[in-house]
């Protein structure tokens, strides 16, 4: 019961997580091409906005994710499963590090984005907000691509 259990949470971790790793590949692959297109100020308001309704929708998954992925970690220590217990400690460690990523560097940024397209007062160093907040994607993308084969390896493991 306590195997089958864990398949579950992973599963619902793996949903959870590919929701973040959607997002940031959309991002990687086709939003941070296009915003190197526009000009200053309708990449901040865009991406200000796309924030604005991100940061409150997002951490749903991204927490979700998170807290599955420790509890696959848990299970399945509690059940003996030493190959899904390994694999879903390489998740959690990949996810704690992107969180780290996005608390660090993506998250104030988001804030100015989001401030700055509210109040309509583009910063001047706007340009240099959305190349920072770019620079991070491959580090994202990369950990979430971990994150999501590890819960998979734990739950072809379990």
């Amino acid at each position: 019961m306590l195997v089958v259990t864990g398949q579950i949470i992973a599963a619902i971790a793996v949903l959870a997580n590919a929701v973040v790793y959607g997002t940031d590949i959309s991002c990687a692959l086709i939003t941070r091409s296009v915003y190197r297109k526009l000009d200053d100020a309708t990449v901040t308001v865009s991406a200000g906005w796309g924030h604005y309704y991100g940061d409150r929708r997002m951490p749903v998954f991204g927490a979700g994710g998170v807290v599955t992925a420790v509890l696959t970690l848990l299970i399945a220590l509690l059940a003996g499963q030493t190959g899904a217990a390994v694999a879903a400690g390489i998740t959690v460690a990949a996810l704690l590090t992107w969180l780290a990523f996005y608390v660090r560097i993506a998250k104030p940024i988001n804030t100015q984005q989001t401030a700055a397209a509210q109040s309509g007062i583009i910063p001047a160093n706007a340009r240099a907000l959305q190349d920072k907040w770019d620079s991070i994607l491959k580090y994202r993308v990369t950990l979430q691509f971990i994150a999501i084969a590890g819960l998979c390896a734990a739950l072809i493991l379990f």
